[in-house]
């Protein structure tokens, strides 16, 4: 029974009991309702049936009593700026700057943006400085130094730009009577979170490796990034000797690095998890109620026009996110991507040229030491 049938289902009760009993009040007092509101549903069922005893007495927002715009957009700045404050030091912080709303005000306008907990005003602030490059005060810092060591601590993976880290997974479809069984293989940007699925009729490192070199690198490589490593569970497609298995193979040529998750811990992988609930039931539930599929190509031609709809219209609540589709994340960040990926290189250069010069300045030392020997 969904909301609306537990709404609606009551006021029958009191209609039909009303007219057994033949006692309006007697009904009213069983049902729990007074007489008023039984008129009214009587009056509503015979002017639109059941559909107008839906939740008649919910109350609608009087827009006209939400703060003004300019005040909405002030309150959600300072969310920003300062993400560990609460609603009642908000409100007195504003105060100060000439901006005058209660507590309850500030809390109203977190929830209307999503922004009502700590944990996701600092997702905010990341995804503003990720993509703007802001200039971070130190309280920013502090805040979101804490966040880190709190994530570190309940697990959480950390991911900075495009292609940095990718999550890929195999999804069982189902077994179709003429096609047999199918599986999607699924992969996700977890920054951008741009989503790749190809669907197949087994499962093996084989098919794994595929999906990324028909889907997933191709598409990075139009834009000139690289991915740096995957992460997956430990099923036997992803996991196996490198010299005997496909996938482990496959990384190694494109030189992408390969990370497991956590034995026995499925929600490691978590973003594809949330995108294989996603896909379940906006694609597959509504595709194989609406059409009888004949094979895995006429299936898989309906997943890339809803992969399309996922990635460039549906917008998306992820991290980086911010209300943007991925794809449109994608875009943002891909200068912030190369930049990452210069400085990461540059580190990597600097560390080398340490290491040799340490190497040089020891053997000129251990000669040293043998000439004076000498």
């Amino acid at each position: 029974m969904n909301t609306e049938e537990k709404i609606i289902k009551p006021k029958l009760g009191l209609l039909e009991l009303a007219k057994q009993l033949g006692n309006v009040s007697q009904a009213c007092k069983v049902m729990g309702y007074s007489r008023d509101s039984f008129y009214r549903f009587k009056e509503l069922y015979e002017q639109g049936g059941e559909l107008a005893l839906q939740e008649i007495s919910r109350k609608k927002p009087v827009i006209k009593n939400r703060v003004s715009p300019e005040v909405e957009q002030s309150i959600v700045e300072f969310a920003i700026e300062q993400p560990a404050y609460g609603q009642l030091r908000v409100s007195n912080e504003l105060k100060k700057r000439g901006v005058f709303v209660s507590p309850g005000g500030v809390r109203s306008v977190w929830l209307r943006h999503d922004l009502e907990t700590m944990k996701k005003r600092l997702k905010a602030l990341e995804a503003k400085v990720a993509q703007d490059g802001l200039i971070l005060t130190e309280e920013q810092v502090q805040a979101l130094e804490r966040a880190k060591e709190e994530k570190q601590a309940h697990g959480e993976i950390e991911t900075h730009h495009p292609g940095y880290l990718g999550s890929q997974d195999t999804y069982y479809v189902g077994t179709i009577k003429g096609i047999g069984r199918i599986y999607a293989q699924t992969f996700v940007d977890t920054y951008s979170k741009v989503a790749f699925v190809k669907l197949y009729d087994r499962k093996n490192a084989i098919v794994a490796a595929d999906i990324l070199n028909d889907k997933v690198l191709p598409f990075f490589q139009q834009y000139k990034l690289p991915i740096l490593r995957i992460l997956t569970d430990r099923g036997t497609e992803f996991c196996g000797k490198r010299e005997h298995h496909e996938y482990q193979l496959y990384l190694t040529i494109e030189d992408i690095s390969h990370t497991k998750t956590k034995a026995k811990s499925p929600q490691t992988n978590g973003i594809c998890e949330r995108f294989h609930k996603t896909l379940q039931q906006e694609f597959f539930w509504v595709a194989f109620r609406k059409k009888i599929y004949k094979s895995i190509e006429e299936l898989q031609t309906d997943v890339d026009q809803w992969i399309e709809i996922y990635n460039k219209e549906r917008t998306h609540q992820g991290k980086f996110c911010f209300g943007k589709t991925p794809f449109q994340t994608f875009l943002d960040s891909i200068s912030l991507a190369k930049e990452k990926i210069i400085q990461q290189g540059e580190n990597l250069f600097l560390s080398q040229t340490a290491s040799i010069n340490q190497e040089v300045v020891e053997k000129e030392i251990n000669l040293a030491q043998r000439h004076d020997v000498g």
